[in-house]
């Protein structure tokens, strides 16, 4: 009997190439200074619900993902690799959200999609390194999880079991269906895309999206219903707009920055307490730590 399986996925931005321009006046990124890529540990994510798809017949593996239009790239890029449908989060009211509203807007879509048997994440996205959002979404749905999963070894009777890599070494642990599951970035890649898949599915957009293509062949695409991305908005998904966006956010950001480290002269010193103080000092001024 096959499984339901929702992905988690975000588009973020390339935060390898942090500018002076990253960040808006509220706090926010400032998305459009960024190239936007698929956060790559849901990539793993991605991975995972693929190979359980390909080892249980019947399973269907759905992106999920919250952002403005252009956010359907993600589902289409998960979508040429293997994945079946997508869902787009896109309302204004979503803007500007924090890890607790992104896990509300998230778990309010999952509570309407349903039937879920596994929901599986990244451990953390590039944009925010917090790894909050997975739990989070755990917690409101009333869920179990297992964080830090690198493989799945069995899967049967409702029950799976799974190695974790935590700190100072690797567990084994078995949870019981329906399960939250984030995945660590030393997981599996995720596979390439497949050609076959791109042909079939590079048309496929939501309803705000622009794409000039398909709307040249509209007329060959008629009756294919597999090329629309569900693009829901906080109304369709019953949500509050007061725990959705900034008016959900608690969390404030104060600045952004990008920080090189550079290869200096060595210095040493010795062990008293004067050299230790002074060290310390000298990393929290040029921002090594702190």
């Amino acid at each position: 009997m096959g499984l339901k399986i929702i992905v988690l996925a975000k588009q973020v931005p390339d935060t390898r190439n942090v500018g002076k321009d990253a960040m808006n006046a509220d706090g926010t990124i400032n998305r459009a200074a960024l190239p936007a890529i698929f956060n790559p540990e849901d990539l793993n994510a991605l991975e995972l619900a693929l190979r359980i798809k390909d080892n249980n017949p019947g399973t269907t593996v759905s992106i999920l993902t919250m952002g403005p239009a252009r956010a359907s790239e993600v589902i289409r890029e998960g979508m040429y690799r293997g994945a079946d449908n997508g869902y787009l989060l896109t309302d204004r009211a979503f803007a500007g959200a924090d890890t607790l509203a992104t896990s509300y807007a998230l778990a309010t879509a999952i509570k309407k999609i349903g039937g879920y048997d596994l929901i599986i994440g990244g451990r953390q996205a590039i944009d925010g390194d917090t790894a909050q959002v997975g739990p989070q979404v755990a917690e409101k749905l009333g869920l179990g999880q297992i964080t830090y999963t690198e493989e799945v070894l069995s899967l049967e009777n409702g029950k799976i079991t799974v190695r974790r890599h935590i700190d100072g070494g690797i567990e084994v642990v078995e949870g019981t269906l329906p399960l939250v599951l984030t995945v660590n970035g030393s997981a599996a890649p995720c596979r390439p895309r497949n050609a076959k898949l791109v042909q079939k599915f590079k048309y496929a957009t939501s309803k705000s999206e622009e794409n000039p293509a398909k709307e040249k062949y509209a007329e060959q695409l008629k009756g294919k219903d597999y090329l629309e991305i569900t693009e829901w908005s906080v109304a369709d998904v019953d949500g509050d707009t007061k725990q959705c966006g900034l008016s959900g956010s608690p969390t404030k950001v104060k600045k952004i920055e990008n920080i090189i480290f550079q290869a200096k002269e060595s210095k040493t010193i010795t062990g008293s307490d004067a050299d230790v103080e002074n060290l310390i000092i000298e990393l929290l001024n040029n921002h090594t730590i702190g």
